[in-house]
């Protein structure tokens, strides 16, 4: 048995937004109580992780060392057509990832206790990204 489903989200700029209850609510849904949930973001300037979801500092943390590993406005770059942050977007998301498989178990995401689900947007200003969720199982 196979579910897809997609849903969008507004982000206020750079910064991780919690996507755990979207993407627990398709895969509920569902009906499948064992499987594998595929989730895929539709960007190159965006990431989808899975990242502590207990204390907020860590995602402050993460995003002022990607920030100190690929700081925009680098000379490095050529590609600025939408502004300093277009090329280090891009390659923060190279370095992190566009897609997760996550196991299904008892018809939810069998993440570990402090993991969630996190849209990282890359770029300063907002977006509207495209999540797609599969399901697979039985």
């Amino acid at each position: 048995m196979v579910t897809q489903k997609s849903f969008k989200v507004t982000t206020p700029g750079r910064g991780m937004i919690n996507v755990t209850a979207q993407v627990l609510e398709i895969v509920v849904a569902s009906k499948i109580v064992v499987g594998i949930c595929n989730i895929f973001l539709h960007h190159t300037s965006a990431s989808i992780i899975i990242c502590e979801n207990a204390d907020v500092s860590v995602q402050r943390d993460m995003e002022v060392f990607m920030g100190h590993l690929v700081p925009d406005g680098d000379n490095l770059f050529s590609h600025v057509a939408e502004g300093p942050d277009d090329m280090p977007s891009h390659v923060r998301t190279i370095l992190t990832q566009s897609a997760l498989t996550i196991p299904v178990s008892n018809q939810v995401l069998d993440l570990g206790v402090w993991q969630g689900i996190y849209l990282w947007e890359h770029r300063l200003q907002t977006h509207t990204r495209k999540i797609t969720v599969s399901v697979l199982g039985e």
